[in-house]
C-alpha cells in the first residue's frame, strides 16, 4: 500500500493498495496502520464506521462539520464514485481548492479527508457501496451542508442528478455557509 499526498488539499492522501488477482478475484489491504502512521496520522483516531450504497446518478454532498470538524478515509467498496473534497479551513494554503477522483471498488484506493474539508460523491455504477471511517462519533446538530452545484466552485459532476436528500437539495451556497461560519 502507497500513500500519495493530493497536491489541491493540504493534508490529503490518498492510499493505494497493491491488489492479489488471480482467478478467483483479488486480495487487498484496504487498511494498514502503519502506512497511516506513516503520513503523520494516528490510526487509532478513527471511531466509527459507515458504509453507504447509492444507485446511479445519486449524489451524496456536500457536507462537512461544524466544531471541530471530522476527518475520514473514504473508499469505494463496490462501484465507482466521483468523490470531490473541498478545502474550507481559513488557515490552509489549499483554502476553497476542491479536488476529484474516481474511486473505484476494482482498485479499491482510499481517501484522507482532513477535518474542515467538505466532501461529496456521485455514483457512477447501478449499484456504489461507500465506506467511511470516521474519527468523531456522529453528531447531526454539526452537520452542515453546502449546494452541490454552487457556482463558485462549478464542479463538474459527470452524470445528471439522479436523486439526492432533501436536505442535499436544499442546501445553501458555499458563500452562505462561510459567512455563517464567520458570525
Amino acid at each position: 500500500m502507497k500513500a500519495t499526498e493530493v497536491p489541491e488539499i493540504a493534508g490529503a492522501y490518498l492510499f493505494e493498495p497493491t491488489p492479489y488477482t488471480d482467478e478467483r478475484g483479488f486480495f487487498c489491504r484496504t487498511f494498514d496502520a502503519d502506512v497511516v502512521r506513516s503520513v503523520g496520522l494516528d490510526p487509532d483516531a478513527f471511531v466509527q464506521d459507515s458504509l453507504s450504497r447509492s444507485v446511479r446518478g445519486v449524489l451524496r454532498g456536500l457536507h462537512l462539520r461544524s466544531g471541530a470538524g471530522e476527518a475520514k478515509l473514504v473508499r469505494c467498496s463496490y462501484g465507482r464514485i466521483f468523490d470531490v473534497v473541498v478545502d474550507l479551513r481559513p488557515d490552509s494554503p489549499t483554502y476553497r481548492n476542491w479536488a476529484s477522483f474516481e474511486l473505484t471498488g476494482e482498485t479499491q484506493p482510499t481517501l484522507y479527508i482532513p477535518a474542515g474539508c467538505a466532501h461529496g460523491f456521485q455514483a457512477l455504477t447501478d449499484t456504489a457501496d461507500t465506506s467511511y471511517r470516521i474519527d468523531r462519533p456522529h453528531d447531526p446538530a454539526e452537520d452542515v451542508t453546502i449546494a452541490f452545484d454552487d457556482p463558485e466552485l462549478a464542479i463538474p459532476w459527470p452524470l445528471p442528478v439522479a436523486l439526492m436528500s432533501q436536505r442535499d437539495r436544499e442546501a445553501p451556497s458555499l458563500a452562505e455557509v462561510l459567512k455563517h461560519r464567520e458570525s
